[in-house]
């Protein structure tokens, strides 16, 4: 059993089984079975969103609340094992997943018919419109602020020494701001839901 989990690639298998044979089960308690309409769609939707959200947030989290301030408690001979395995790894998910969010949201609010006016915070989705462009603004941070400067930070572009603490403190500024919008942003996501549109 210990060596199943020892795989990423078949916990996630088993998850996605799991949830399938929970599916069913709920279909056969409820007698309300699966429908592949525009409803169905939408949900999948929304939990891909979700799942994405928690990926991109839990990174976000990850980097301000564990990494970041542990690298200066961490021996020098150590620290490539974060800068050179690690922080690439995680950065690696952490942009796509930034990038999955946003798209899976705006396919969202486009299937929900509720794009256009969230964007240009038309009446009834103000705070969705509000959590979609802290949402965007982050997306930004991600690739065009975070993940270039990390790039010289870690060493995966050649650049000279002396460019490297200026990334970082840009990267690490960016991260910070990330961390902070995430909170109002989350709110908006959770408000508007239970708002309604």
């Amino acid at each position: 059993m210990a060596a199943f989990f020892q795989s990423l690639e078949r916990t996630i298998i088993a998850g996605i089984v799991l949830l399938i044979i929970i599916a069913i089960i709920v279909g056969i308690l409820s007698g309300q079975f699966i429908r592949p309409d525009h409803a169905w769609f939408t949900f999948i939707m929304r939990w891909l969103h979700v799942l994405s959200g928690v990926m991109w947030i839990g990174l976000l989290w990850y980097f301000n609340f564990v990494q970041t301030p542990s690298m200066p408690k961490i021996p020098d001979e150590h620290k490539p094992a974060v800068t050179k395995v690690i922080a690439p790894n995680a950065l690696f998910w952490f942009r796509w997943a930034a990038l999955a969010t946003v798209v899976t949201g705006l396919l969202l609010a486009a299937m929900n018919g509720y794009i256009v006016q969230a964007l240009t915070f038309q009446s009834g989705a103000h705070v969705i419109g509000i959590g979609m462009w802290l949402a965007l603004i982050m997306a930004f941070n991600v690739w065009f602020v975070i993940w270039p400067n990390q790039q010289k930070v870690l060493g995966l572009v050649d650049v000279p020494a002396e460019q490297k603490p200026p990334a970082a403190r840009i990267a690490g500024l960016a991260s910070r701001i990330n961390t902070m919008l995430s909170i109002p942003m989350l709110y908006c996501m959770v408000a508007q839901q239970n708002a309604g549109l």
